[in-house]
């Protein structure tokens, strides 16, 4: 460990990080080795340009944004049927998988645990997980094929929810057959000298970095090499926390087929033009998605002439990925956000602080930054009571939250 610690103080001499050894001699024998190989694993140099980062204005005010075209799955007439039956066939075959983002705690929902075993307060009192499972087996049965399901954890809560899994049996999926686990990539948090941050157990403040992840993760855990032995050909990626997506939609993977494109995204209508909702756009010519924080009032107002919003097709985090898309995008590392948390950490003193406003950065790819990677892609426009139940607020807030997700899943599922 004595080579191991004088190649670590080199470099965070290097790069004026010597503060994270400080309470280096506090630590057991496992969390030493632990913090060494944390640091060694560090990347510096895109910490330091990240940092750098923070300092600049808006990279995207130069930007040039444009509406994006789109299907109303709902008008769509005779070609319903015929990019139904497309999407039909390629399910049949195989090709399709289902990859659902479940790095998240339930916090601000007031559970301990991984947010995919939140009981949203169904009679049967089902997790966000068994949900999903529940719509991936009933559509499965229907083509005469189990769809293999990819879950992304994280670090913190992997080791839960693989527990969870393994405690309901996996909800008659088979571990490593039809059901695989892989973990997000995580960056370090750093306060606003520059200066990463020791979390509470003396350890790095690592933190998620993103959904744009997903990516970097699926290839590097080689997920994407066990779906293309497995002759998957499609891969439909959502977040655990909307208990309506439809993981399984024929006629969205027979437009993607039809259309020949490696990308495919679906949007609901804004529920206004103040929603505070990322949109789908043309960002310099090529597909992306602009977050309500960057939108206009102006852009936001805007219609067509049939007085629909330019800017009104909302991300609800339902996309529609080739695996050959999925290994080009994971091969370079999307450029980050920065966003401005509160973050508890022991200071040079070694003393435990408890910021009561934000203090650190953390560091996030999103995932339709990706999307510049493609000349086009389709936006399959579907009902927002059919397909969109997100579970991201505590009851108290009202919107967005148990009650409100409950109510729309008993009512599309006709629950009384």
């Amino acid at each position: 460990m004595d080579n191991n610690l004088e190649e670590v103080k080199a470099i965070l001499k290097k790069y004026q990080q010597e503060h994270l050894l400080n309470n280096y001699d506090k630590l057991d024998d496992r969390d030493k080795r632990k913090l060494l190989d944390q640091i060694q694993n560090i990347n510096f140099e895109l910490m330091e340009n990240l940092y750098r980062n923070t300092k600049k204005g808006n990279k995207h005010s130069e930007d040039e944004i444009t509406p994006i075209d789109y299907l109303d799955k709902y008008k769509l007439k005779d070609e319903y049927k015929y990019y139904e039956n497309i999407g039909k066939k390629a399910i049949r075959e195989g090709q399709l998988a289902a990859v659902t983002m479940a790095g998240g705690q339930g916090t601000r929902l007031g559970h301990d645990g991984p947010k995919g075993t939140y009981d949203i307060g169904l009679d049967s009192h089902k997790s966000l997980f068994e949900l999903l499972c529940d719509n991936l087996k009933q559509e499965g049965k229907k083509y005469g094929v189990t769809i293999p399901w990819f879950i992304m954890t994280s670090k913190e809560n992997n080791k839960d929810t693989v527990e969870f899994f393994e405690k309901n049996k996996y909800f008659g999926y088979q571990k490593d057959k039809n059901i695989f686990f892989f973990i997000q990539g995580e960056l370090p948090m750093m306060d606003t000298e520059g200066k990463i941050l020791i979390g509470e157990d003396g350890l790095i403040k690592l933190a998620a970095d993103g959904h744009g992840g997903i990516y970097e993760a699926l290839v590097n855990s080689g997920m994407t090499k066990k779906m293309k032995e497995m002759n998957i050909k499609w891969v439909f990626i959502g977040g655990i926390d909307n208990c309506l997506a439809k993981l399984v939609d024929p006629v969205f993977m027979g437009v993607a087929i039809d259309k020949n494109v490696t990308v495919a995204s679906k949007s609901v209508v804004k529920a206004n033009p103040k929603e505070k909702v990322g949109v789908f756009c043309k960002r310099n010519g090529k597909p992306n998605v602009i977050e309500y924080t960057e939108i206009t009032e102006e852009m936001a107002d805007a219609r067509d002439e049939n007085g629909e919003l330019l800017y009104g097709e909302s991300n609800i985090l339902c996309h529609l990925f080739s695996v050959e898309a999925i290994e080009r995008m994971g091969a370079n590392p999307l450029p980050y956000h920065v966003a401005y948390k509160k973050a508890k950490y022991i200071n040079k003193d070694g003393k435990i602080v408890v910021p009561d406003s934000p203090n650190a950065y953390k560091f996030e790819a999103f995932l339709f930054d990706a999307f510049g990677e493609v000349d086009d892609m389709v936006v399959l426009r579907v009902k927002r009571e059919e397909e969109f139940a997100p579970v991201k607020n505590a009851d108290s807030v009202g919107v967005d939250c148990p009650s409100t997700a409950r109510e729309l899943y008993k009512k599309f599922y006709n629950i009384d």
